[in-house]
């Protein structure tokens, strides 16, 4: 069967709501990062058959076209054509399997998935609540929706809430588990970690090139005294991700791609697997989809190496492990999107950065990345470190 390779895969480092990050276009930040990819793999641009650019609201600043405003903003040739998708949080994860899949058919052979999302400045919803304020429709879940779920609409906040009570959760167990995101994220920043996979963007002549929302001197009693999001309910801003300003993006290539423009690959793509289930609880499709994505692939859970599990909420990553058995070492040892910030779109391909270079830092073989979407779907991506 055919392959697919990855030459590079970088990202941003992140920024918080209105933070450093808050003053750049999210179409010239994503065109930053395209620009830094080709340039360190030294690709002819002109090959570059398509951007496939994951992002979740469509709006504003990342509306009309965002993809292809990337690539104008950028310095790739405007022969390079573009396409915005949206598969929620795992909109770049699936903008790296459509890359692999055009690869692996032979219809293209250098493909750049990609992902953007400045939460600052075009924030999260805005796509819906500004059309309700304004009376235009009636929102996305229409009424033979909310029929057949028996709900007015769909939360991940209270799907997070249902997993941690299915699972046996309390607060303090999804506290240490941000404790420990943060204490991974602030050792993996002053070990260098990120060095490799971060691109750094100007802000005021500096350049940006340490996740913002990492907070090194994080206690337990620090994060048990944020306010939770309902009452007697286990989940706070402090045990769920980071609103979040970036951009990422890998170069995908087959093959013939590596011989022809002497491309040297820094991983293969061995299954991409995306699969969908209970919308309602939203957030527990991943643990269906890993085993699918491992059985398809023919591995255990046990031969891989690393996992990225993203850190929507914390329990997540804490009902995967249950569930699968998994080894919490090998569970985002880096940190996560607690401590690291999830920019919406572009956090599939960020999420890949920092697996295949932790991969290669470690000299580790395979990685697993998944993600809960919304509307019940998860991506499960595996790759090998080469």
């Amino acid at each position: 069967m055919a392959e697919a390779y990855v030459v590079d895969v970088v990202r941003t480092a992140g920024g918080r709501r209105n933070g450093k990050l808050a003053g750049w276009h999210p179409a010239d930040m994503a065109g930053v990062v395209l620009d830094a990819l080709a340039a360190r793999t030294s690709v002819d641009p002109v090959a570059i058959e398509d951007v496939i650019l994951g992002c979740v609201t469509q709006a504003g600043e990342q509306a009309f076209a965002f993809a292809r405003n990337a690539v104008l903003a950028s310095g790739l040739p405007q022969s390079v054509p573009a396409v915005t998708i949206d598969r929620q949080c795992g909109s770049s994860q699936q903008a790296v399997q459509f890359a692999a899949q055009a690869v692996m058919s032979g219809m293209q052979d250098v493909v750049i998935a990609a992902g953007a999302e400045s939460m600052s400045r075009v924030p999260m919803f805005s796509n819906v609540s500004l059309h309700e304020k304004t009376g235009i429709g009636t929102g996305p879940i229409s009424p033979r929706i909310r029929q057949r779920y028996g709900v007015d609409n769909f939360s991940q906040f209270d799907g997070a809430e249902m997993l941690a009570a299915k699972y046996g959760f309390d607060r303090e167990t999804l506290d240490r588990f941000a404790l420990e995101s943060h204490l991974r994220a602030a050792a993996a920043t002053e070990a260098g970690a990120f060095r490799d996979e971060i691109v750094p963007l100007d802000v005021d002549g500096v350049p940006h090139l340490v996740d913002e929302g990492i907070r090194a001197g994080a206690t337990l009693e620090g994060i048990a005294s944020v306010k939770l999001l309902r009452e007697g309910g286990v989940i706070s801003a402090a045990n769920a991700s980071q609103i979040c300003d970036g951009a990422s993006a890998a170069l995908i290539v087959s093959e013939r791609a590596l011989k022809t423009y002497g491309l040297t690959p820094i991983a293969r793509l061995v299954n991409m697997t995306v699969s969908a289930g209970d919308p309602v609880i939203m957030l527990e499709e991943p643990i269906p989809a890993t085993r699918k994505a491992l059985d398809r692939a023919g591995l255990s859970i046990d031969q891989i190496d690393l996992y990225e599990v993203n850190e929507a909420f914390a329990p997540v990553p804490l009902a995967w492990l249950k569930a699968l058995d998994a080894d919490p070492a090998k569970l985002n040892v880096n940190g996560g999107a607690i401590a690291l910030g999830h920019p919406l779109g572009a956090s599939g391909t960020k999420l890949l950065a920092t697996l295949v270079h932790a991969l290669r830092a470690r000299g580790l073989r395979y990685g697993l990345q998944t993600m809960c979407e919304g509307g019940g779907i998860a991506n499960v991506t595996i790759v090998e470190a080469l």
